[in-house]
């Protein structure tokens, strides 16, 4: 008689399932950046010095990097919907927290629980990939990261928009009332699954030094995909500062609706996964690489503050979009296939690499705008995806 749950030697994806985690993976991953837009009535209302504004958003990075390589990895060793429920909990309570706080500590610490309650979204990731069968794993992980995508670029607008008519208070109790009703539908709709690893927690930890040192997919994916992030990092933290400067001169409004133009770019992910499907990995690799540095280069062929040059920085954001997610899920879908029992391990490792690579691109971004302006700053990111495509062409073509 067959147990409910998903089983690894015969996995399947329900109708509607695919959906279901695309949304869940959109609106919890979006609670890591609804802060960025409101950082500074935040501060002031909580009473953080101008200078530590920063912390707003840091916390929650480091947040959820330290829940990347300390918390995802649990995916391969506790029953996963337990797992994901414990998450959204966290998160809720953190949110709230949050929209209570009048003062700076307190919000803080939420800020940076948020981040560790977070990484939810990496633990449905590749739960999705084992529920999916083998010749439809990439086209499973792209629809699911495509809300991912969806959530990330839709955060800042609608942060934005419900503080301009109520409070940055109010967008964390609508954040929060959304986790608790989602964690109701998943707790009724995911299955259960029992990983195989019967590891202790330390050497599962432990493990994971061992998978970087003899995964040589797993350590490529990771840097081109760190190359990719920074690129985008980099772009989604200048050109706001580029856009309300003196050459085009917009509005926070004028600016949220050009970050909404990214929201296209979240197409790239159901398609990447069907050509990895296909075994055409390789070339929607170089193809994304190539978008990424077109799209730095598009924003030098008309003068800046002109209606053409606006233009064309609107379509480099959607290319930008589109060739980032292109390589994030052929990444995932490469390194998915290392193994259905480290999958969890090998998604916190991914993730914290090419989040670091983040990380790194939005402050060189940020002092290379100050110290040079726009052009400094597209110079750099045009190298990032040309030093990803050079290090891609040294890669042994028959693995």
């Amino acid at each position: 008689m067959p147990t409910a749950g998903v089983s690894a030697q015969t996995p399947s994806m329900p109708a509607g399932m695919s959906f279901l985690m695309a949304a869940a993976c959109g609106l919890i991953a979006a609670n890591l950046y609804y802060a960025q837009p409101l950082a500074g009535p935040i501060a002031a209302s909580v009473g953080l010095p101008a200078q530590a504004t920063g912390l707003i958003v840091t916390l929650t990075q480091i947040g959820y990097g330290l829940g990347l390589l300390l918390l995802v990895p649990l995916g391969d060793l506790v029953e996963n919907r337990k797992l994901i429920l414990g998450m959204i909990g966290l998160v809720t309570v953190s949110l709230l927290a949050a929209a209570i706080s009048h003062t700076a500590i307190p919000f803080l610490v939420a800020s940076l629980a948020i981040g560790l309650g977070s990484v939810a979204v990496q633990m449905i990731v590749p739960l999705a990939a084992h529920m999916a069968p083998d010749h439809a794993r990439g086209r499973v992980v792209g629809n699911v990261m495509s809300g991912l995508m969806l959530g990330i670029m839709l955060a800042r607008p609608f942060a934005s928009f419900i503080a301009r008519f109520s409070s940055w208070h109010m967008v964390f109790f609508i954040s929060a009332g959304i986790m608790i009703a989602l964690a109701a539908l998943l707790a009724v709709k995911l299955p259960r699954r029992e990983p195989e690893t019967k590891l202790s927690y330390d050497k599962l930890l432990g493990s994971m030094r061992h998978l970087v040192a003899t995964q040589p997919v797993l350590r490529r994916r990771a840097l081109y995909q760190a190359f990719q992030f920074a690129a985008f990092s980099l772009f989604w933290t200048v050109t706001p500062l580029y856009l309300a400067g003196p050459a085009y001169n917009l509005t926070q409004a004028g600016i949220a609706l050009f970050a909404l133009a990214g929201v296209a770019g979240a197409i790239a992910s159901p398609i990447a996964g069907h050509l990895a499907d296909r075994n055409l990995s390789r070339p929607a690799t170089v193809f994304g690489m190539l978008c990424v540095l077109a799209s730095f280069a598009i924003t030098h062929i008309a003068e800046d503050g002109s209606t053409l040059g606006l233009g064309l920085l609107t379509f480099a954001a959607i290319l930008l979009d589109f060739g980032v997610t292109t390589t994030l899920v052929t990444g995932q879908r490469a390194i998915f296939s290392l193994g259905a029992h480290l999958r969890s391990r090998l998604n916190g490792l991914y993730m914290a690499t090419f989040f670091t690579g983040g990380a790194l691109g939005s402050a060189i971004g940020a002092w290379a705008f100050a110290n040079g302006g726009w052009f400094e700053a597209s110079m750099i990111g045009i190298a990032l995806p040309i030093s990803a495509l050079f290090y891609f062409l040294t890669e042994d073509r028959r693995r």
